[in-house]
């Protein structure tokens, strides 16, 4: 009896210990999951001149970001050096993507008391190259936009409650304070027709994409009406439209995302929308990836985009958000909209022989609130020289396709910097005017097309760092006129004959048959997707 007593104490001081080691190594455990599920759970997104490492739980509906920006309104820790920062920044200099584009300096400015290294920034940036390396890949090599397009498979086109489209159109009159919406949404969202310009040029809005793509869809060769023939399933949500509708109210974040709520609970009663868990699923959104995708302590946009029955379909976006595969981009609609190759070979005709008066010009304004922005410095350089003429947007001189497009098709080159966001309607509107774009963000095209434009960006256009003219280490004008002529005429030549068609959405009545327009093209791409996924 004694003997067993005192052997289980023995063991109870064994267990004791054991015990003891097992409760200091839990922690430790648990940290190392920690860092591998927050590792592994990673995202880097940017907005605007910011680049967040985001970290996200599937539970939880807010990022934890670590950002790095350019804002003079960001400041760094104070325990962050200068000479830190002068090192980070001069590191950084040296580094460039694999297409050559350098990564942009002056990320000077941490939240969170974190440091975002080069290093980490160039491979952010390699990143989403790796990304639109996955969408060339599933780039139709038909030059047929009918033939083998659909080859037995369909895309079925939901009939949607009107709540999620035709009444959004309804409220034309009343989503923009200062303008009237609804004369541009008419002629299948084309817009009037605008005469001075010719056959297939309309009034078209830049926010009337979802419309047009709708109208296109309706028609298509593989549309098909017995849903168990499709293979596409294009979701007709005007979701562009929703946001833009709540853009200038006083409503609550709750409100701005109700609709969206209601169309994902109205998908999952359907029986296809389970069937490739929503990847064979088609959303057209006709504004910037930004105003769907709504950070926790902001009120502009929605959440819709962060929804977690958002993350398998393919969203075609004016403006994609450059680290989510799903994301892809898509010309912004341009005034022309040609009905036949025969309207599209007579404007190649006219763009080839017309006589480019101007060297440089640049249609926009200034952004006085943003410190940031190189446009103020740009406009300097224009009017300080005969050889750049300037179009003052904030006089509402843009505001008529012809004064714009008259202006691109006298000049030789269209600065394109940044706006709102990086990308511009204007890029669009430049191309197909035949005037070669001067691109000063990477976001603002090369990151964004992979099906519309090539990967090697020098030959439709000049970029010029933006860090560079913001320190005065290049003049634009300058620099432009240095180009030699032949090296003009090239690009112009692949702009106007490679390029132009492939930029422009036909009208809803067009045949073409020899060129593919910027929705052939889409839809080519997303058939071909489908096929690789299947692989």
């Amino acid at each position: 009896m004694t003997t067993f007593s005192k052997k289980k104490t023995k063991l109870s001081k064994n267990e004791l210990f054991s015990l003891t080691k097992l409760v200091f190594l839990i922690p430790i455990t648990i940290i190392i999951l920690l860092l591998i599920f927050l590792w592994s759970s990673s995202s880097t997104i940017i907005s605007g001149n910011i680049i967040h490492l985001c970290f996200q739980s599937r539970k939880l509906n807010d990022l934890y970001c670590i950002s790095a920006g350019t804002h003079p309104n960001l400041e760094a820790p104070s325990s962050f050096s200068s000479n830190v920062t002068t090192k980070f920044v001069d590191d950084l200099q040296q580094k460039s993507t694999r297409l050559g584009i350098p990564i942009p300096p002056g990320y000077h400015a941490f939240r969170n008391g974190m440091v975002k290294s080069d290093e980490e920034l160039l491979v952010a940036y390699n990143d989403v190259e790796d990304q639109l390396e996955m969408h060339r890949s599933w780039t139709s090599t038909s030059q047929n936009h009918n033939a083998t397009l659909c080859d037995g498979r369909g895309i079925y086109v939901y009939e949607l409650p009107t709540k999620f489209n035709k009444d959004l159109v309804s409220q034309c009159a009343d989503m923009v304070p200062w303008v009237d919406l609804c004369d541009y949404f008419s002629n299948d969202a084309m817009g009037e027709a605008v005469q001075k310009l010719g056959k297939g040029w309309y009034q078209t809005h830049q926010y009337s994409l979802e419309l047009i793509f709708h109208s296109r869809v309706m028609t298509h060769p593989c549309r098909v009406q017995n849903i168990s023939e499709a293979e596409l399933f294009y979701v007709p949500f005007y979701a562009g439209l929703d946001v833009l509708r709540w853009h200038f109210k006083n409503v609550t974040n709750d409100v701005k995302d109700s609709l969206g709520l209601e169309l994902v609970k109205w998908l999952e009663s359907q029986p296809t929308w389970f069937k490739r868990s929503g990847k064979d699923h088609i959303f057209v959104l006709g504004k910037i990836s930004w105003d769907f995708r709504r950070y926790s302590n902001s009120n502009w946009g929605s959440r819709f985009l962060e929804l977690d029955e958002m993350q398998n379909p393919v969203k075609l976006l004016i403006e994609r958000q450059p680290w989510h595969l799903n994301d892809i981009g898509i010309p912004h609609p341009t005034f022309f909209h040609p009905q036949s190759d025969n309207d599209i070979t007579k404007w190649q005709l006219k763009l080839l022989n017309e006589s480019r008066k101007s060297l440089i010009s640049f249609a926009g304004a200034a952004r006085p609130d943003a410190p940031e922005s190189i446009r103020s410095m740009l406009i300097n350089q224009c009017t300080s020289t005969s050889e750049c003429k300037f179009m003052n947007c904030s006089s509402g001189s843009c505001d008529q396709p012809e004064s714009i497009i008259e202006l691109f098709i006298e000049s030789e080159f269209c600065l394109q910097p940044p706006g709102d966001s990086p990308t511009r309607k204007s890029v669009f509107d430049s191309l197909i005017s035949g005037c070669i774009p001067v691109i000063f963000d990477p976001f603002t095209a090369y990151y964004q097309y992979p099906w519309h434009l090539p990967q090697d960006y020098k030959k439709y256009s000049v970029f010029i760092d933006q860090e560079d003219v913001r320190n005065m280490k290049v003049n634009v004008v300058d620099r432009l006129m240095k180009i030699p002529a032949g090296e003009k005429q090239n690009m112009r030549k692949y702009i106007i004959y490679e390029l132009l068609p492939g930029l422009v959405y036909g009208d809803p009545k067009s045949k073409l048959e020899k060129f593919q327009d910027a929705f052939s093209i889409t839809m080519n791409n997303l058939f071909e997707r489908l096929t690789r996924l299947e692989l």
